[in-house]
C-alpha cells in the first residue's frame, strides 16, 4: 500500500512541476510597456511567440518616409486592449529576465498575441512560436498593413544591432 501512495505523491509532484502549472493565469487591467510586453497587477508579461519593434525603432513607409513603428505598435496594442477589459494571460514560461511569458486574451476572448501579428504590429517569432502565427503574418504581409506597409528591420535584429552584437533571430 505504501508503494501506491509513493507513486501517487511522485506523480502529483511531477504534474505540478510541469511548466503548465508553474504559474496561474493572471487577469486584470493591462498596461502596455512596449509592443510585445504588458503589465498586469505588477507582473511584467512578455507576449509569447511574437516580436514587435522596439519603441525607438523606425520603419519606412512605401514612400520612403520614416516613422516610429515601435511606438505605433505599443499605441495600437493599448487601443486594442482598452476595447475589451480585463485581459487574461496564460503562463508559458519565464524568460531569461524572469518575466512571465504568456499568451493573452481580452475579455471578449480575442487572442492578443495573434492580433499583434495579424494587424502587422509584430512578427511571428518562429523560434518560440513554432509558426503558430504564420498564417496571420501572411495575411498582414499580403494586405501590406502595419510594419508590412513599407520596409523594416526585424525587431530582434534591430535590438542586436543597437547592442552591437550579432542577431540570433
Amino acid at each position: 500500500m505504501n508503494s501506491h501512495r509513493s507513486i501517487g505523491v511522485i506523480l502529483a509532484l511531477l504534474l505540478f512541476a510541469h511548466p503548465a502549472f508553474a504559474a496561474d493565469p493572471i487577469t486584470g487591467r493591462a498596461t502596455v510597456i512596449d509592443g510585445d510586453t504588458i503589465e498586469i497587477r505588477g507582473e511584467r508579461i512578455r507576449l509569447h511567440g511574437v516580436d514587435a519593434p522596439e519603441s525607438w525603432q523606425k520603419c519606412e513607409n512605401v514612400d520612403g518616409s520614416s516613422y516610429r513603428c515601435g511606438r505605433e505598435a505599443a499605441q495600437e496594442l493599448a487601443r486594442f486592449l482598452a476595447e475589451s477589459r480585463p485581459a487574461r494571460c496564460e503562463f508559458v514560461q519565464r524568460d531569461r529576465y524572469k518575466r512571465f511569458v504568456g499568451v493573452c486574451f481580452r475579455a471578449d476572448g480575442r487572442d492578443v498575441n495573434r492580433w499583434l501579428v495579424e494587424s502587422g504590429n509584430a512578427v511571428d517569432w518562429t523560434r518560440y512560436s513554432n509558426g503558430a502565427y504564420a498564417n496571420s503574418q501572411g495575411l498582414a504581409r499580403s494586405h501590406r498593413i502595419g510594419i508590412w506597409r513599407g520596409n523594416f528591420e526585424l525587431p530582434c535584429k534591430a535590438r542586436a544591432a543597437r547592442a552591437k552584437r550579432g542577431a540570433s533571430c
